[in-house]
């Protein structure tokens, strides 16, 4: 792929991210988990909770460069679920983190802040491997994440891995992080595989009241 072809793949207008191949897919139907409401906030990557080194574009959906990225809104509802698709292979990590992890260091879950699955398929939380999986992911595949606050789960295209991170306290937000070339897309309302059962789309404070 060109320099140029790239800067339009990734939603650039200057050059930066990273310069890999793209691996094409056309995912199917999408569900959210949850019936639509007239007003809604948008909940996407927050580009004032990020690394100094990261990029997002595309409207707040597609993390690119070095570092990681807090979602917009924290999860207080009882049940919700995130999505993510590896658009680009790298390093890369995906779970749940405080507004007191540190977004610049590497990689995730290396402090107190962050419980997270990461690329090589340990779950780490403050630079403890909490347990480790096989795990092999392809550009084009999907992860998801459902948190009860009791467990943290991980999915691989619908799959579920498993692998529950527990023990999670403190007021949380979604968090992604990649490093390598690595692209993501973040998912926060268009699911491609269906949240498990009783879970839905994360929901701003107001849609609780």
């Amino acid at each position: 792929m060109s320099v140029a072809s790239y800067i339009n793949y990734c939603g650039l207008s200057m050059i930066g991210c990273c310069f890999k191949s793209r691996k094409g897919f056309m995912p199917g139907n999408v569900y959210d988990g949850l019936e639509k409401t007239t007003e809604e906030v948008q909940v996407i990557l927050d580009t004032s909770k990020m690394g100094n080194e990261c990029v997002i574009v595309k409207n707040g959906k597609r993390i690119c460069g070095t570092g990681s990225a807090l979602a917009n809104v924290q999860i207080v509802q009882d049940k919700c679920y995130f999505e993510v698709k590896i658009q680009s292979s790298g390093i890369w990590a995906v779970g749940i983190a405080s507004a007191k992890c540190d977004l610049n260091k590497f990689p995730l879950g290396s402090d107190a802040y962050s419980w997270v699955l990461r690329s090589d398929g340990s779950l780490a939380h403050n630079n403890i491997d909490i347990d480790k999986i096989p795990l092999t992911v392809s550009e084009g595949d999907y992860l998801g994440c459902s948190f009860d606050h009791v467990e943290l789960n991980f999915f691989l295209n619908g799959r579920n891995l498993h692998c529950p991170i527990t023990n999670i306290k403190g007021t949380i937000y979604p968090i992604i992080s990649v490093d390598d070339g690595c692209i993501i897309d973040a998912n926060f309302d268009h699911f491609v595989f269906p949240p498990p059962p009783g879970f839905q789309k994360l929901m701003v404070e107001k849609d609780l009241l």
